[in-house]
């Protein structure tokens, strides 16, 4: 098994990254949609800040940051390829080429975001902890979503097929994870489903205040 950074990497010098957007676009929006419905209000009217975990060539950071209540927006990614298309596309963009289990930032946020990552990293219940812990304010709001689960049976195949290992965990165990973690999820289901597709996993869920 390869690691993933080093795939992805390969996949954005080739271009692939564009298709991945195109792909995960629906459900992210919808996943997005469902958080800002989740965050405190307050958060919204000052202006509100957020890291997108896994960010890729930088998208979903720049459709953020052209919202009037954003005020910071932040990407971190540890494929070197695409971060690189991200500051190609957006000089002036705040991305960061980083190890997510090591990395946090400057401030913690009011919005962390992450679309299609957590399952490829080695300890899961660490970097949710540490979203939790270090990266979120108080009251902040964690969004993510995953296709690969126990529930998609076409995801099953999909290490084997990229040569990445997986961590497969079912739609409970995600759950029960981001509680254990010390989350309140708020929501968490399907988004983006077809008639061939059972949808995105997603899940929305708050750090608690006190």
């Amino acid at each position: 098994m390869r690691p993933a950074v080093d795939v992805f990497s390969e996949w954005a010098d080739v271009g692939k990254d564009v298709g991945m957007e195109r792909g995960h676009a629906p459900a992210v929006i919808e996943i997005l949609n469902a958080a800002f419905e989740e965050m405190n209000p307050s958060a919204l009217e000052r202006g509100f800040t957020v890291v997108d975990a896994g960010c890729g060539n930088g998208w979903v950071v720049r459709m953020l940051a052209e919202r009037e209540d954003c005020t910071i927006a932040m990407g971190v990614d540890g494929a070197t390829s695409m971060i690189g298309n991200a500051l190609e596309a957006d000089p002036d963009g705040m991305y960061t080429c980083a190890d997510l289990m090591v990395w946090h930032p400057p401030e913690p946020v009011d919005l962390v975001h992450s679309m299609e990552v957590l399952y490829y990293l080695d300890d899961i219940p660490s970097i949710l902890r540490r979203i939790k812990d270090v990266w979120l304010v108080p009251g902040g709001v964690f969004a993510f979503g995953v296709d690969h689960y126990a529930e998609n049976e076409d995801s099953l195949s999909w290490p084997e097929k990229v040569g990445v290992h997986m961590t497969t965990y079912s739609v409970k165990e995600w759950i029960e994870l981001v509680e254990f973690a010390g989350f309140e999820v708020l929501r968490c289901f399907r988004s983006a489903p077809s008639d061939d597709w059972p949808g995105t996993l997603s899940v929305i869920a708050r750090n608690p205040s006190t």
